[in-house]
C-alpha cells in the first residue's frame, strides 16, 4: 500500500470510528481495576476489579474478530494470526492505580472536556491499550494476510507486582518483538533500574503519635497524610500545608494535602508524609525514639534524589537516581513506610539495600527488600527500535531520538521489547488535566489520534522486518 493511501485509509478509519473508540475507552475506564487482594479467589487472582476490567478488554478484542483468551484471570491475550506463528506483540495493561485525593471529576468515568479525556486509566493505560487494539483491527479490515501474527497482550497486575506477565512467561514463549504504549514517544530504549522497600521501626509502645497514615501506592507520590496524636494542649494551628482538628480532649488529628504523582516523576509531586513529618518536627512533637525516626523519614522523603540517605548516583543513559516514600502506616507499634527508588547503572539494587540498612540501623528501624528489577536497556540502533522510530518521524514529521525512562513498563519483562508512546510530555496541556496517577488524570484526543496514526504505520514497518 503507497503511503497517500495508506494515510487517507487511517484517517477514514479514525472519523468512521472514533465515537467507538471513546466509547470502548469508557466502558472500561468506568471498571475500578485496582488491586484487592484480600478479595482475590479463583480467577480473579488481584481481586474483582482486575478481572472485571480483563473480561471486558477480551470482550472488545473478540467482537473486533480477533481470538481472545483468558489465562486463569493473570493476563488475557487476542490473536489476529498471520502467515506465520512468529508473534509481534503489544501489551498494555487492565488494573490502575486507586483514585487517590484531589479530584475535580468523577475519576471512574470518562469526561470529555475540550477535547480532552479525564478519568483514571484514560493515559495509564487504557486509553492507549485501545488505541493499540484499533490499530491492529485496522489492519484486519484491510482483508489481507500479514506475514507475522499479532498478538494482544492484556494484563492485569502491572501497577504492583507483574505476577500478570510472569505467570505468562511460565505458560508461553515470548513474542519475537514486543511493544507496550504506556510510556511516552518518540522510543524508549531503556528503563531505570525498580527497587522497592518496606522500613519498619523499632516498636515503640509509649508514643506520642498513636498513628499515622498516608499514601494509595508504593509507587506514587502520596496526596495526603494524617497522623493522630496524643496532647491536650491547645498550641498546635493549623498552617497552610497540615490542618490541626480536636478530636477529644487528649488527641488532635493533623491532615497533610500535598500533591500525587508517578514515582518515576518526583519533583512533579508534593509528599504529604513528609508534610506531616515536617510538621512534628517544627513542633518537637513524640519521644526521642520518635523524633529520631522523623528525622530519618525526613532526610529519606526530603530528598528525592537520594542525597538524604547516601543513595545519590547517576548515569549517562538514564541520569540520577530517584527515591520516594510512597505509604506510611502504624502496625504492631511500629511506623511502616514504603519506598520506591527508579535507578541507573551506577547502583545496585542489592547496594540500595546495603544503603537503605545502614541507614535505618541508625534508629532502630529494618528494611526488607520487596520487589527488584534491574535496569533494562537495549541497543537503540537495533532494526525494531529504528522500526518504531521511524514510524513516529513519518507521522509527526519529526527528526526525533530514542530515549531512556525512570518508569518500569512491561518491555523488560520480555526477551525483545520497547515502550512506546503516547506520551508527549513536552506538549503543555491545560492546568486542570492531571498525569497518570495523579488526580484527574487526562489524555488529549488529538494525542490519542496521533498515537492511532503512528501505531498503523509501525506494525506495517514490524511486518517487513527478518523477525
Amino acid at each position: 500500500m503507497q503511503q497517500t493511501e495508506l494515510t487517507a485509509k487511517i484517517d477514514e478509519y479514525l472519523n468512521k470510528n472514533w465515537d467507538s473508540i471513546v466509547d470502548d475507552i469508557r466502558t472500561l475506564v468506568e471498571i475500578p481495576s485496582f488491586e484487592e487482594p484480600e478479595l482475590a479467589s479463583p480467577g480473579q487472582p488481584f481481586g474483582p476489579g482486575p478481572a472485571a476490567a480483563l473480561d471486558k478488554a477480551l470482550s472488545i478484542a473478540s467482537d473486533m474478530g480477533f481470538e481472545a483468551t483468558n489465562v486463569d484471570g493473570f493476563i488475557g491475550y487476542a490473536d489476529f494470526p498471520g502467515k506465520s506463528e512468529t508473534q509481534i506483540g503489544i501489551i498494555g495493561h487492565m488494573d490502575v492505580v486507586p483514585a487517590g485525593p484531589g479530584w475535580t471529576f468523577p475519576p471512574f468515568e470518562v469526561t470529555e472536556k475540550d477535547g480532552y479525556l479525564i478519568g483514571r486509566g484514560t493515559l495509564d493505560d487504557k486509553g492507549p491499550v485501545v488505541i493499540a487494539m484499533h490499530a491492529m483491527k485496522f489492519w484486519k479490515d484491510q482483508g489481507e494476510e500479514l506475514p507475522y501474527t499479532i498478538r494482544f497482550l492484556f494484563g492485569a497486575n502491572e501497577e504492583t507486582d507483574l505476577r500478570d506477565v510472569e505467570y505468562y512467561r511460565e505458560r508461553y514463549a515470548d513474542p519475537a518483538f514486543l511493544f507496550t504504549p504506556d510510556a511516552e514517544f518518540p522510543v524508549c530504549y531503556g528503563e531505570k533500574g525498580g527497587y522497592n522497600g518496606t522500613i519498619t521501626s523499632e516498636p515503640m509502645p509509649d508514643r506520642v503519635v498513636i498513628e499515622m497514615i498516608g499514601g494509595a501506592a508504593t509507587n506514587a507520590v502520596p496526596g495526603e497524610a494524617e497522623a493522630t496524636i496524643l496532647i491536650n494542649t491547645d498550641d498546635l494551628k493549623s498552617t497552610d500545608k497540615v490542618a490541626v482538628e480536636r478530636i477529644d480532649e487528649d488527641r488532635v488529628r493533623l491532615f497533610a494535602t500535598g500533591k500525587s504523582a508517578h514515582a518515576s516523576m518526583p519533583e512533579t509531586g508534593v509528599n504529604a508524609i513528609a508534610l506531616i513529618i515536617d510538621y512534628l518536627l517544627e513542633n518537637n512533637i513524640g519521644t526521642k525514639k520518635e523524633q529520631d525516626w522523623f528525622k530519618f523519614e525526613k532526610a529519606l522523603l526530603d530528598n528525592t534524589d537520594g542525597s538524604g540517605v547516601g543513595l545519590k548516583t547517576a548515569d549517562k543513559d538514564f541520569g540520577p537516581l530517584t527515591i520516594i516514600g510512597g505509604t506510611v502506616a502504624t502496625e504492631n507499634d511500629c511506623f511502616v513506610q514504603t519506598v520506591d527508588s527508579r535507578y541507573p547503572t551506577s547502583i545496585t539494587g542489592e547496594e540500595i539495600q546495603a544503603i537503605l540498612s545502614e541507614q535505618a540501623d541508625k534508629v532502630g528501624a529494618s528494611v526488607e527488600n520487596t520487589m527488584l528489577l534491574p535496569p533494562f536497556l537495549v541497543s537503540p540502533d537495533s532494526p525494531v527500535i529504528q522500526a518504531l522510530l521511524s514510524a513516529y518521524n513519518e507521522a509527526t514529521g519529526q527528526n526525533a531520538k530514542p530515549f531512556t525512562i525512570g518508569g518500569g513498563t512491561y518491555a523488560r519483562e520480555f526477551t525483545s521489547g520497547a515502550s512506546f508512546g503516547p506520551e508527549m510530555p513536552w506538549i503543555e496541556m491545560p492546568e486542570w488535566v492531571g498525569g497518570m496517577h495523579g488526580p484527574d488524570e487526562g489524555i488529549s484526543e488529538d494525542l490519542l489520534k496521533e498515537a492511532f496514526r503512528i501505531y498503523v504505520l509501525t506494525l506495517d514497518k514490524l511486518m517487513k522486518l527478518d523477525l
